[in-house]
């Protein structure tokens, strides 16, 4: 069953720049695919097209068999509470200490602080900063600031994580253990769409998608099913 579909989506911008041309692309709930390709590419726009932050130009883009194309302003905090976000920028709350930026999520969904409180602490030590729980945001590198983002994007148990260049600012042993925690969640049936231009990773995928200039060029998948002749 299709979790995510692209239908011919194309993205322009004002003055005629394309970020994506014509995209036709399905993912499968419980897949973790990869995307690769350039800087410039249009990984960011295509996965923020399935949070509806982008919304097409042309094409459709169905998310669990729904047009978020379509979805109006007061719908979007409902898709987005089935999903995991883990974007470029953290956008962090810097007034308030890690494990309350980790709650948050859960918080403004009405649940009970200690239960809150409970699973912040857990997607904290999933990533490894549970130590940090105290902390600032101002007082953490990038690198341990884009881990704090990664335990608040899990902590409430997303259908679907989309991750932005998760591993960019980190050292290959805290990348390790992103993926790590990114393949956990997929073997529990999340479906998990990563963008990255770092190759030492995308042999632990399901499937990779390649863009350049907007375009899907080339795609490969780990054990494809090979129907039966007879």
């Amino acid at each position: 069953m299709a979790m995510i579909e692209f239908h011919d989506v194309s993205k322009l911008y004002p003055g005629g720049s394309a970020a994506l041309s014509d995209v036709s692309l399905s993912i499968a709930s419980g897949e973790l695919v990869f995307l690769a390709g350039p800087s410039g590419a249009g990984k960011s726009t295509l996965l923020k097209m399935i949070a509806a932050i982008e919304r097409p130009s042309t094409g459709r883009v169905l998310v669990n068999g729904q047009d978020v194309g379509g979805i109006k302003p007061r719908g979007l905090p409902y898709l987005r509470r089935k999903l995991g976000l883990i974007l470029q920028e953290q956008r962090l709350l810097m007034d308030r200490k890690v494990l309350a930026n980790v709650m948050l999520p859960l918080v403004v969904t009405g649940a009970a602080v200690e239960h809150a409180e409970k699973r912040a602490r857990a997607a904290l030590e999933k990533v490894g900063m549970l130590s940090k729980a105290g902390s600032m945001p101002q007082t953490l590198s990038g690198g341990e600031q884009q881990r704090v983002a990664i335990a608040r994007a899990i902590v409430h148990r997303p259908q679907v994580i989309i991750a932005d260049e998760p591993t960019a600012n980190l050292d290959r042993d805290s990348a390790n253990l992103v993926l790590s925690t990114l393949e956990a969640f997929h073997s529990a049936g999340v479906t998990c769409v990563v963008s990255t231009h770092d190759e030492y990773f995308l042999d632990r995928a399901d499937r990779v998608i390649y863009l350049s200039q907007g375009r899907v060029t080339e795609a490969w998948q780990r054990n494809p099913v090979v129907e039966d002749a007879a």
